[in-house]
C-alpha cells in the first residue's frame, strides 16, 4: 500500500509505543507486509552503535526487509539529546512522506516521541555549573532541601515531583534561575503551540504476567546472544564504564560481572528486575496520553489494521 495525496505541511506518521518487550517490533515488522512503510526507531539507547544485543535492536534480517531510521546514529561516547532526535526526526519523518511511503515511530522512549510529535519547551540550555552548584547545596542542606527551594519559586512543579527526582527538581531550578521563568509556565505556553504533526497513537500492552515473562525470556536470550562479549567488546574499544550509554540497563550489570562483583545468575536477575521496573515507568508515562489506543496486538492485529487504513484515508 502507497501512501500519497497528504495535506501540505502536515507530517503525519503512525506511531506504536509501548513498555520493553511488548511486541513493538514484532507488529512493526509484521505490518510491512501490508504496507510501504519506513520505521523510525524512537529508542533512546538504539541510536548508539556498537549497542545491539542490549537495545534489542531489530535484526540485520529485519532492517534489510523494511528501512530504519535513528538507529547507530552516534558512537556511545557521543551526546544525543532529545533535541538530537527532533531534528533527525522531523527530518526522517519529511523524507518519508517525500516518497509517499508512510512513516512508523517505533519505540518506548515517551520523552523522544513528545520531541518528535510536539517539539520540546523553549528554555535555556544546560548549564553544567549551576547543576553542580545546586546539587551541593542540597548535600550541605540535606535531602529535601532542593525541593523546599523549587516550593518557593514554582510550587506547581514542587508538587508535581517527587523528593527523589533529583534530576527533574535541579532542572526546574535551572530553568528559573537562568531565565527568571517557571518551567511550569514554559511548558502551559508550549502545550498551546500548534504542532506540524499529526498521529495515530497505538499503544502495545500484553497482560502483565505475559509482559513479565517476555522481559525474563529476553534478558536470557541476551546472554546466549552474546551481551557478556558485547559488553566486553565495547570495554576494549576504550569506552568507560562511566559513560552514561554503559550506565544503563543491561550493560551496567555486565559491568559487574566482568569486575568480579556479582555472578552472571546475579546479573541476569538484576536485568531482569530492573527491565520489569523501567516497563513500569514507561507505561506510567503512556497512560498520561489519552490518545493512546491500547492494543494486544497479536489477538487485535486485524484491528491495527483498520486504525491505520482509516487513518490513512485522511492523509
Amino acid at each position: 500500500m502507497s501512501v500519497s495525496n497528504r495535506r501540505e505541511n502536515i507530517l503525519e506518521t503512525v506511531v506504536i509505543c509501548g513498555p520493553t518487550a511488548g511486541g513493538k517490533t514484532a507488529l512493526s515488522i509484521k505490518l510491512a507486509e501490508h504496507y510501504a512503510l519506513e520505521i523510525i526507531s524512537a529508542d533512546s539507547r538504539q541510536v548508539y552503535r556498537g549497542m545491539d544485543i542490549g537495545t534489542a535492536k531489530a535484526t540485520a534480517e529485519q532492517r534489510a526487509r523494511v528501512p530504519h531510521h535513528l538507529i547507530d546514529v552516534v558512537n556511545p561516547d557521543e551526546d544525543f539529546s532529545a533535541s538530537d532526535f527532533l531534528r533527525r526526526g522531523r527530518s526522517a519523518l519529511t523524507a518519508i512522506i517525500g516518497r509517499c511511503r508512510l512513516p512508523l515511530v517505533v519505540g518506548g522512549t515517551g520523552l523522544y516521541i513528545d520531541a518528535l510529535l510536539h517539539g520540546l519547551v523553549e528554555a535555556p540550555a544546560a548549564n553544567p555549573i549551576l547543576r553542580m552548584a545546586l546539587a551541593e547545596w542540597e548535600s550541605r542542606q540535606g535531602p529535601g532541601s532542593l525541593q523546599d527551594r523549587l516550593r518557593s519559586v514554582d510550587p506547581e512543579m514542587a508538587a508535581r515531583l517527587k523528593g527523589a527526582d533529583r534530576v527533574r527538581i535541579i532542572r526546574a531550578l535551572e530553568v528559573f534561575y537562568l531565565s527568571g521563568q517557571r518551567l511550569t509556565d514554559l511548558q502551559r505556553r508550549h502545550s498551546t503551540k500548534t504542532s506540524p504533526c499529526r498521529a495515530l497513537m497505538l499503544g502495545v500492552m500484553p497482560g502483565r504476567d505475559l509482559l513479565y515473562d517476555r522481559i525474563n525470556r529476553r534478558v536470557e536470550e541476551m546472554f546466549e546472544d552474546g551481551l557478556v562479549k558485547e559488553t566486553e567488546n565495547l570495554l576494549a574499544r576504550g569506552y568507560s564504564p562511566e559513560m552514561k550509554a554503559l550506565k544503563t540497563i543491561g550493560y551496567r550489570e555486565c559491568i559487574q560481572y566482568l569486575k568480579g562483583r556479582m555472578t552472571q545468575q546475579q546479573a541476569k536477575e538484576q536485568i531482569q528486575r530492573d527491565s520489569r521496573r523501567y516497563a513500569k515507568r514507561q507505561l506510567t508515562w503512556f497512560r498520561r496520553r489519552p490518545e493512546i489506543i491500547w492494543l494486544d496486538s497479536p489477538r487485535e492485529f486485524a484491528k491495527v489494521l483498520k486504525l491505520i487504513d482509516h487513518f490513512t484515508m485522511f492523509t
